[in-house]
């Protein structure tokens, strides 16, 4: 009876380690909005979800590096639900006081860009397997406006 059991139990870690879990990728860091308090990033991820019922996203966790350094970090909670069978384009808004530009001068001297490293967790609810987060990173060059950008 134990072999049996075992049998059952191996069969069906194995058929729930193999099945199919969400993917996603990083596909864009652009500058988004410049204002009093910051600048704003967005970030653009493409998540494919393969099952025929939408996901619920619990949480999005983001960290945004510059020379080693933390600069921006911090979570948005309940972004919304990915699309069944689909794919779907989630933005991830990141705001960086000035600050921590200003803190920042010797990168940005040398090119105007900040060299970055963008760390996102998208923690998601899915059935059988409970919490799970997919960790997503890229590395990259931010470019900064002008002042012609700005003003004109």
């Amino acid at each position: 009876m134990s072999e049996l059991l075992d049998k059952a139990k191996n069969f069906l870690a194995d058929k729930v380690a193999n099945m199919e879990k969400p993917e996603a990728s990083i596909t864009d860091v652009d500058l988004g909005h410049v204002g009093r308090d910051g600048i704003q990033y967005d970030a653009k991820v493409s998540v494919t979800n393969p099952y025929n019922v939408s996901i619920p996203i619990c949480e999005i966790s983001y960290t945004l590096k510059s020379a080693d350094r933390v600069i921006a970090s911090g979570t948005i909670p309940d972004p919304g639900s990915l699309k069944a069978n689909d794919s779907t384009m989630l933005d991830v808004a990141v705001k960086v006081p000035h600050s921590i530009l200003v803190s920042l001068v010797r990168d940005i001297g040398a090119d105007w860009d900040i060299d970055y490293e963008l760390e996102l967790g998208l923690t998601m609810d899915l059935p059988l397997f409970g919490n799970f987060t997919i960790p997503l990173s890229q590395k990259g060059e931010i470019k900064l406006p002008t002042l012609k950008d700005l003003f004109f």
